[in-house]
Formats: C-alpha cells, sequence, structure tokens
C-alpha cells in the first residue's frame, strides 16, 4: 500500500496525561531503556545501553543545538505576547551565518496573542544589560507570520539575543513554563550547531561514561546535523497521510561522515533518534538522485515527501554501498565537503530502510509521523512495544525513556 493511502487513526494508542514526562530524571541515563530484537522485548537503563548493541557498531548521533526560540513580550497595557521564532525567513545557506547575523533578522514565527497586537513594535528589555530587542509584525503566511526582530546595540549577534531574552521552547505537551535548568537538561550533552527549536530527544539520556563504555565493543560514533523545526510536533489532521504535509527540515553532513558510514557497512549503523535515521536514510537516496542523474545540482538533492515512493526512484534495489559512493563522487566532483540542504523525506509503513539497522528514540505521540516511522522499524509490533512500555510505567515524549529497536528488515549492504 502506497503511504498515501495510510489511515493515520490505524497509528493511535491511549496515552494518559500521568505517563507523559514532565520534567527529566536527576540523571541522564538512569531513563529506563526498552529492548526490542527478533519480537522480543527486554528492559534495562540507558547506562548499560552499550551492553546491548552489536560489537563493531557506528552511531550517528545529532549534534543540533536548540536556541531559546520562545520570546515573551509585554505590552504597556499588561498584555502577554509570544514570539516561536521557528525558522529563517531569508534564504538559508550555512545556519551558522544566521544565529551571527547582527542587528536585525527576519524569521517565520508562530504568534500567542496575536489578536492583542494591532501596531507599531514590540519592545523588551534584554535579561541583565541595557540592551532593547524591538519586534516589527511584517507580513501574515498562510501558517505562520513574518516578524523583524531588531536590537541595540547593534554588534550583538542574534544568537546572543536569544540568549539572553529568549526562554526553551519545551514542546507544547508539556504543561508547564521553561525553568533554568531547562537550559542544560533540554540540550544533549554534544550539542554544538546551533538551529534547532526543538531538541532531537533520544539523546538527552546519553552521557561521558555511556560514551566511555563504548570503547571494549569498538563501538564507533559520528555525527550529523538536522536542525529540528516545529514541524515535527504537527499532528496529521488529515484521516489520510495524502492529505498530509510533511515538514522539511534542514541537514548539513561533511563528505567524511559519509565516508565512516560507507566503511562501517555491512556492520551495524544505529541511529540516535528520528532525525538522525532521517538524515541518513536522506543520504541513501541523495546517493540514488545522483547516479540517476550525474549533472544534477545541490537542489536536485532536495528530498521531497513522496519522492522514494514514486518512480523513478521507488524499489530501487541499489546497495546503500553503490548510492554513498555516488554521492561522494558528485560532492567531490562538485567541489563540494558537506551536503547542506533540506530533506522532507517521509518514513513511514511501506518504506525499507537503506542505511540504518537499529534506532534508539523516545516514545512517541500517538498518530504522529514518528509513530510512523518507528510502524516501518518494527511492523505492527509498535503496538506491543507501547503496550508494554505503557504496562511497565515507562515515561513518555520528550524527558520520557526510550528505546533502542532492532529493525524487522535490516539494510541492502
Amino acid at each position: 500500500m502506497h503511504p498515501k493511502n495510510i489511515s493515520i487513526s490505524d497509528y493511535t494508542y491511549q496515552l494518559p496525561n500521568e505517563k507523559i514526562a514532565n520534567f527529566p530524571l536527576p540523571e541522564r541515563d538512569a531513563s529506563k531503556l526498552l529492548i526490542y530484537k527478533n519480537g522480543q522485548i527486554h528492559q534495562d537503563q540507558y547506562k548499560n545501553i552499550a551492553a546491548y548493541l552489536p560489537a563493531n557498531s557506528l552511531l550517528v548521533f545529532n549534534n543540533t543545538k536548540v536556541i531559546q526560540a520562545r520570546i515573551l513580550f509585554q505590552k504597556e497595557t499588561g498584555g502577554i505576547i509570544e514570539i516561536f521564532c521557528i525558522e529563517p525567513y531569508e534564504a538559508v545557506t550555512e545556519f551558522s551565518s544566521v544565529m551571527s547575523k547582527k542587528k536585525s533578522v527576519r524569521w517565520k514565527c508562530m504568534i500567542g496573542g496575536a489578536s492583542k497586537w494591532k501596531e507599531g513594535p514590540l519592545k523588551k528589555q534584554l535579561k541583565n544589560s541595557a540592551a532593547v530587542l524591538m519586534a516589527t509584525l511584517i507580513e501574515k503566511l498562510s501558517d505562520a507570520y513574518v516578524v523583524e526582530l531588531s536590537w541595540q546595540p547593534e554588534e550583538l549577534s542574534f544568537a546572543e539575543i536569544l540568549d539572553q531574552t529568549g526562554d526553551m521552547p519545551l514542546p507544547p505537551y508539556i504543561k508547564r513554563k521553561a525553568e533554568p535548568s531547562d537550559k542544560e537538561r533540554y540540550q544533549t550533552i554534544y550539542a554544538k550547531h546551533e538551529g534547532s527549536v526543538a531538541a532531537p530527544t533520544a539523546g538527552l539520556h546519553f552521557t561521558e561514561n555511556i560514551f566511555a563504555s563504548f570503547d571494549k565493543k569498538n563501538i564507533s560514533k559520528i555525527n550529523v546535523t538536522l536542525h529540528v523545526g516545529a514541524g515535527t510536533f504537527k499532528p496529521v489532521k488529515a484521516a489520510l497521510m495524502e492529505g498530509h504535509e510533511m515538514h522539511a527540515e534542514w541537514i548539513d553532513v561533511q563528505a567524511s561522515s559519509i565516508q565512516q558510514l560507507l566503511e562501517t557497512i555491512p556492520n551495524p549503523i544505529i541511529a540516535v533518534g528520528t532525525t538522525s535515521i532521517r538524515t541518513i536514510e536522506s543520504l541513501y537516496w541523495m546517493g540514488i538522485k545522483a547516479i540517476k542523474n550525474p549533472a544534477c545540482n545541490l537542489e536536485d538533492l532536495v528530498i521531497h515527501q513522496w519522492d522514494v515512493y514514486e518512480a523513478p526512484l521507488f524499489e530501487t534495489e541499489i546497495s546503500a554501498t553503490v548510492a554513498l559512493k555516488a554521492l561522494l563522487i558528485w560532492m567531490k566532483k562538485n567541489n563540494i565537503d558537506r551536503i547542506l540542504c533540506s530533506t522532507q523525506i517521509l518514513i513511514s509503513p511501506g518504506y525499507r530502510y537503506r542505511i540504518a539497522t537499529a534506532i534508539i528514540t523516545n516514545f512517541h505521540q500517538p498518530q504522529s509521523t514518528l509513530l510512523l516511522l518507528v510502524a516501518a522499524a518494527v511492523g505492527n509490533n509498535w503496538k506491543m512495544i507501547y503496550h508494554f512500555a505503557l504496562e511497565n510505567n515507562f515515561r513518555f515524549l520528550s524527558y520520557g525513556d526510550g528505546s533502542l529497536l532492532f529493525i524487522e528488515e535490516p539494510s541492502i549492504p
């Protein structure tokens, strides 16, 4: 069945509010870990995860860094207007340059209390500073707003502005205000490149002690970057997936990381999080596009929502090895040492994983594209896995516990 015809109502379950984790545990690696392999489920803690990972495997981490994208402005009348920066409105060629911009930026935003914002700019004094931030409403889009943020003094960067005035953008299902501790805990310990408005939450459980435990089994790791957008929380409202528009996100992957993926095959490649798995699976399809059209440009490599289910890409038997080699050859030919472009890949039942052999991930919302991704990995056994987690008091969603899921149908080397 084509994923367009999937009924999202088939991917639901009852998630009681008390199962949603509103706070993280005091110790990152004390979270529960569900291990699923060959139809069997085991339970442990993250601190022992190395015991369940195959020797000589490669873990793929997303080293994006969450920005403090939620800004509260108080009007003179006392009303609060919340601006949530979703993504840059202007064309992006380099996310670091966006974050280092000075004087002003234009971002696509969601606005809480937009009806209260009649006219004129909003102003806000920065924390512990004489600096002032102003927000000007530029345009209303179909699903958001364009807001110009400007500030004085102009020599401050946008990253510095957000650090001084913004709050951590906790997910909408966490029913509390962000606290100072969230600045550290809603961030992986290896976060590096600023640009996400949501954390790659599977990575929140990892500690230096866990990384040290990998050495005994010759487990390697690489970093990729996918800047997580607010669309990751976008509910599927359409009855059939054909009516849902998958969110696009920016990936940034060095040629050296692609080379390490290539050299790891046929040993296991384990994605830490849905963002990492979307990234490495997108790389496979970019390689296929480079094979089918060697003269293509970077824009031609962008993966759109239905690309991998329709001609000319669908049902290709080209191996991961051949596809990654082709992508590296294309990069060398075009003097590119990194892939920086967007992907809109939708991974759902009907998809066959090409590179990943397992995924480490938290437990996701009912009727979400993230749950579809899990179902693509383990088939209908997702119901058994989620039932076990609910019955055994696992904590759900971003600050909750997680799982190590071995994909039912291994990739083709």
